[in-house]
């Protein structure tokens, strides 16, 4: 079944509800990676999560980009994802395979808890809003709600999962996000409050129901579905980024480059892409930089 995320509403209108299924998604990101499935299910919770967050923005040009580092392990893990629904990302290190006593893969231990979650959402606005709060457990679902009730002031339920098989490959992969809209009456906020307490683990639903519609209807049976959006991986690293990119540097870097006549490759951090410039490229982009001073 195709990637996607679900939005809808329910209990009159006072509770928004994100779901997504992120199966190729992740298994995308393991594929560019080669993640162990600790790294995997780390890295793939965080890029669902970001999606769905994203999926409220419009068009390429509006973006999020997630940032944990809870001093793990793991290291840095970063997901960014835009209103088109295009999502990328990376993880410090992709070699992690840690379980816990009962088998089940230990994100917490490998992303950590001493350390922030950042949010930057970039909407095109002068400068973008940047939202920070401390990683609570470095499972990633619990790790976002903290965020959304410290920075945005918006008590949110995030149920996020993935399954990783013995083969490395994901069966299952996907996230919700609960959230109360100003002004919620109690009776909403006690519903919602048993409906976190009941809810299965998202890995469990997905396996459970075909249709996303039909794990929100589980929980909201009034939900009204608002729209539907298409989520993938999608990296917009391309020759001439880097080649952007190389021209940024000290003329005694790429002199010493051209000098070394071995010419140079860049690796995108985000899909593990490399290019390269050869020696003659490297002397363009060093003319194009000097003719570019001199007009300054």
């Amino acid at each position: 079944m195709r990637d996607e995320i679900v939005i809808a509403q329910a209990l009159n209108g006072t509770v928004r509800i994100h779901i997504a299924r992120t199966r190729q998604l992740v298994q995308e990101a393991v594929e560019r990676h080669q993640l162990q499935p600790t790294s995997a299910a780390a890295l793939g919770r965080t890029m669902t999560v970001t999606a769905i967050m994203a999926s409220d923005l419009k068009g390429k040009d509006e973006k999020i980009t997630a940032i944990l580092n809870g001093g793990g392990p793991a290291g840095t893990v970063l997901a960014q994802a835009n209103g088109n629904g295009d999502v990328r990302g990376f993880i410090g290190d992709p070699n992690l395979h840690i379980s816990r006593a009962d088998g089940h893969l230990d994100v917490g231990a490998a992303v950590g808890n001493h350390g922030d979650l950042q949010v930057i959402k970039d909407i095109g606005l002068k400068e973008p809003f940047t939202g920070v709060a401390p990683i609570q457990t470095g499972e990633i679902g619990i790790d976002f709600a903290y965020y959304y009730a410290i920075s945005e002031q918006t008590p949110t339920i995030v149920n996020v999962g993935v399954l990783v098989g013995t083969d490395r490959s994901i069966e299952t992969a996907g996230g919700m996000i609960v959230q109360l809209l100003p002004g919620a009456p109690e009776e909403t906020i006690e519903f919602c409050e048993k409906v976190s307490q009941d809810m299965s683990a998202m890995t469990e639903l997905l396996k459970k129901h075909e249709e996303l519609e039909d794990i929100v209807l589980e929980y909201f049976p009034d939900a009204e579905f608002l729209d539907t959006r298409d989520v993938r991986w999608k990296c917009n690293c391309s020759r001439e980024h880097f080649m952007v990119s190389l021209g940024t540097l000290a003329e005694e870097d790429l002199l010493e480059m051209i000098n070394d006549g071995q010419g140079a490759e860049v690796r995108c951090d985000y899909c593990n892409s490399y290019y390269f410039y050869n020696t003659d490229e490297l002397k363009a982009i060093l003319e194009a930089k000097r003719a570019g001073n001199r007009r300054s």
